[in-house]
């Protein structure tokens, strides 16, 4: 049986230093990349399609072959022990792999056998219960419907009790029933001190689910940070006016910067960033001067708006960190 590593709650569960991969000496997947996750966080690593997220999945679970840098895993050198870390992380993977010909529960014993550990038909209740595949734990797993296979590759990576999951595109084309399982029972492990990587093109997933946020894109980590201080810093709130008759001017009160008075004087648009003068303040002082508002409407920036700016190139306000 294999030893789980002793829990070391004060040091990164995952430490990148210049990680690099370069496939024949030509296509760079991954460039120096340098990456720190904490215990018991919920961090989602973004990006386009070919944006190097699941290379860098793949180095850290021994499925790529890096061309350079270093990677801890629990504070070990995978150079030095590239197998027992190994044993604490669970992957849900992109593609469907497993046998066609075993049953449901039959899967998840076979997978506590890869990580060393002794059947546990307790844990595998626990775990098909949570994903709700109980009713088919008897099923073989080929007449599984896509959705519930899908729960089944994320049932593998949890069965052995992993200290790190990695979710790559775990609910891609699976259906809004699952999605919100999925992120109960994220919520549930996370909570537990399960630290969980979630890579997503579902972005409301992201801001629904994670504590920090990393941008990837051409291999480079662009950004690293809270989630919510990366709202506040690069979002804005949006507000739109409406009035009942055109207004040809603003009072002085209402003359702040980030104003745009449409040309029939009907409406205006206001973008509150970090730094500016709250929303409020231009309602009040238009209200105070009696403008003919007749409709108020607000929006706020969502992730998507701000990973598409990033992505874009748009100046950040301030530098971010991979600790």
């Amino acid at each position: 049986m294999v030893e789980a590593l002793p829990i070391m709650s004060s040091s990164p569960v995952l430490e990148l230093r210049g990680l690099t991969k370069v496939y024949d000496g030509k296509f760079t997947a991954l460039s120096d990349v340098d990456l720190s996750i904490q215990p018991g966080e919920i961090f989602a690593l973004l990006g386009p399609n070919g944006a190097g997220k699941t290379t860098l999945i793949g180095s850290v679970c021994g499925l790529v072959n890096k061309t350079r840098g270093k990677m801890l895993l629990f504070g070990k050198d995978l150079d030095e022990d590239p197998v027992g870390p190994r044993h604490q992380v669970g992957l849900v993977p992109q593609e469907i792999n497993f046998d066609p010909f075993f049953t449901v529960a039959e899967s998840l014993y076979i997978q506590q056998g890869y990580y060393g550990q002794r059947k546990d038909e307790a844990r595998v209740k626990e775990v098909l219960t949570a994903l709700n595949l109980h009713t088919k734990a008897d099923a073989l797993t080929r007449a599984l419907s896509g959705g519930m296979k899908r729960r089944l590759l994320i049932a593998k990576a949890l069965v052995h009790r992993p200290r790190l999951v990695f979710l790559d595109e775990p609910t891609a084309g699976v259906d809004v029933e699952l999605r919100r399982d999925l992120w109960t029972y994220v919520r549930k492990l996370a909570a537990e001190g399960t630290t969980i990587v979630l890579t997503t093109h579902y972005l409301e997933e992201a801001e629904e689910l994670a504590d920090r946020v990393g941008v990837i894109n051409e291999g480079r980590l662009l950004l690293v940070e809270e989630k919510h201080a990366l709202l506040r810093r690069l979002g804005e709130k949006r507000l739109v006016v409406t009035f009942t008759q055109p207004v040809t001017t603003l009072p002085e009160a209402a003359r702040i910067p980030g104003i745009t008075l449409a040309e029939d004087g009907l409406s205006l648009v206001y973008a509150e960033r970090e730094g500016c003068a709250p929303a409020g303040d231009l309602l009040r002082a238009l209200y105070t001067q009696g403008l003919p508002v007749c409709d108020v409407e607000t929006r706020h920036s969502r992730l998507e708006d701000i990973l598409i700016d990033i992505l874009r190139g748009k100046p950040s306000s301030a530098p971010s960190s991979a600790a």
